[in-house]
């Protein structure tokens, strides 16, 4: 079979299958990728989740080896994008604190200890009151719907990679050209309810949000309560704005957002770094709110066989990151590519130059 620009679908335009589009591509095989998704970076919707992150490298992702691999990967991506092409990729170098109330994560802070810059464990005398630990270090930031927009031209006009906007009915829908030999499903919080996928296990964690513009304030700053979370993430190039969060609300999917959730957002940021958003300048621009695709269990990478039209067609599962897309992103991508590395292989050879 001839390779085509459908050899490869990508379900999904968020960050998740972005960073499966750029790994392929990375190995030279862009020109044969359709990304098919029903809103491309530039949209906002609450049901498009990625542009409405912070976002930045933190403790705030789960423990387990696969997470504590991803974040390893992912980190040397966004930093090598910092180091090499910042102003491009609206990357950047960013001053990090964190803090926890209780149950600091051990395993995952001794982990990122081992390779992230700049760690130093925060003296117990110099933590704020009810803290139990914290870290600072110097780590990454995100300007997350610039990010998306980068990533969207490098894809198409470097690449070659065609996208597609479109609502599939089902994941077999995807298949709709006989040339397609595999597809990702990068679909997020759709992975609940779309047909030929339905994963009970999947759950929105919603989110609200404060853009605000605070030029004083250029570090990150996050502390992890018993029943909340409180982040304070500037954005890069942005003339001085800033993210101020925010809420983890499991099961709800609520695109709407509420006065009183934006003033205990200013009122815990603000008891955080008064300095700089009490005593400094801080004007609130707009409030957000939207679903991180969250999954019981953590992220769903894996490959399987599916029956369309009577034949058996090559599927390979890539979501329910919740909210750590970004930093995790890339880690997973990797991962989900070399499901299929024995028929990425046929195809380099199908197309005479893919370095594989």
């Amino acid at each position: 079979m001839a390779a085509s620009s459908d050899s490869i679908v990508i379900v999904g335009a968020g960050i998740i299958g972005l960073d499966v589009a750029l790994v392929l591509c990375k190995r030279g095989l862009g020109q044969y990728i359709t990304i098919v998704a029903e809103h491309l970076p530039g949209d906002t919707s609450p049901s498009y989740t990625s542009p409405w992150a912070g976002c930045n490298f933190s403790g705030i992702s789960g423990s387990d080896a696969n997470a504590l691999r991803w974040d390893k990967l992912g980190y040397a991506h966004l930093t090598s994008l910092a180091a090499d092409h910042p102003t491009e990729s609206f990357v950047s170098w960013t001053q990090s604190i964190e803090y926890w109330d209780a149950n600091a994560p051990r395993d995952k802070i001794k982990s990122i200890s081992g390779y992230i810059k700049d760690f130093t464990i925060i003296p117990q005398q110099e933590l704020p009151p009810g803290v139990e630990y914290g870290v600072s270090c110097t780590t990454v930031t995100v300007n997350a719907p610039k990010h998306l927009t980068y990533l969207y031209d490098l894809l198409k006009d470097h690449y070659g990679v065609r996208f597609l906007r479109q609502k599939l009915p089902s994941i077999q829908a995807a298949y709709a050209s006989p040339r397609t030999q595999i597809v990702f499903n990068c679909t997020g919080n759709a992975a609940r309810t779309l047909p030929g996928v339905q994963d009970a296990k999947c759950f929105p964690t919603r989110g609200q949000v404060v853009l605000a513009r605070a030029p004083t304030m250029r570090k990150n700053v996050m502390r992890h309560g018993r029943d909340y979370e409180t982040y304070i993430i500037p954005r890069p190039q942005s003339n001085g704005n800033v993210i101020l969060g925010g809420f983890m609300q499991k099961g709800n999917n609520d695109p709407s957002t509420y006065g009183h959730e934006t003033d205990s957002i200013l009122s815990r940021t603000k008891g955080l770094c008064p300095r700089e958003l009490r005593d400094g300048p801080c004007e609130v621009l707009a409030v957000f709110a939207g679903a991180r695709p969250s999954r019981e269990g953590g992220a769903r990478i894996e490959r399987e066989s599916i029956s369309v039209g009577g034949s058996e067609r090559l599927l390979v599962h890539n979501y329910g990151a919740g909210g750590t897309g970004f930093q995790a992103g890339y880690g997973m991508a990797l991962d989900a590519v070399a499901c299929v590395d024995d028929v990425l292989r046929e195809l380099g050879r199908l197309v005479n130059g893919a370095k594989l």
